[in-house]
């Protein structure tokens, strides 16, 4: 009898391994294969792809600076977002994101700083070169739409803009005007 109960349970224990093996290897075989779905759209899509002229390491330099800056251009979230994370010196740091929604066919972006500042930026992209256009809230309460404009100048230069706007876009004032080299040429 008690022989009969040890059977039993090594039979009962092997056939939930089984089940939860089959389960595991299912479970497995599935996120892997929905991985794959997920990280072909953006790596193969064209339209994601208009703003990879800009990856890489880049020195940084604008009027008025007194040392170059330092920005790194990466792809994150299976190559759906593109990301520069400068270093403007001083303790001045911060981060632009931009991606491509399928949804909408549009070009959406974020600016994000260490002072606290945030821009939602929409925007149209064409091979080596591209504008955001995004509101925001001058000093005084007055609504300010932002321009960033990213250009390819070459291969291994760049040249980033913001201009800002208090007339709706009628005028520009030239905020910030980054001539980009990639390092390690």
């Amino acid at each position: 009898m008690k022989k009969e109960m040890v059977i039993r349970g090594l039979r009962w224990s092997r056939s939930v391994l089984l089940l939860v093996g089959t389960a595991a290897w299912f479970c497995l075989g599935a996120t892997s294969t929905l991985a794959a779905v997920d990280s072909g759209p953006c790596s193969t899509n064209s339209d994601s792809r208009q703003l990879d002229f800009w990856l890489g390491d880049w020195t940084v330099t604008f009027p008025g600076a007194s040392v170059p800056s330092a920005s790194k251009v990466y792809l994150e979230l299976d190559k759906c977002l593109l990301v520069e994370s400068w270093d403007g010196g001083k303790g001045h740091t911060g981060k632009n994101m931009f991606g491509y929604s399928s949804d909408d066919k549009s070009w959406h972006g974020m600016f994000a700083d260490n002072q606290g500042r945030v821009h939602i930026f929409e925007g149209k992209v064409a091979p080596g070169s591209a504008e955001f256009l995004g509101p925001s809230t001058g000093s005084n309460g007055q609504a300010v739409l932002n321009r960033i404009k990213v250009a390819r100048v070459s291969p291994n230069e760049i040249e980033q803009t913001w201009e800002k706007s208090s007339d709706k876009g009628a005028t520009w004032t030239m905020e910030f005007r980054g001539e980009y080299s990639r390092k390690n040429r």
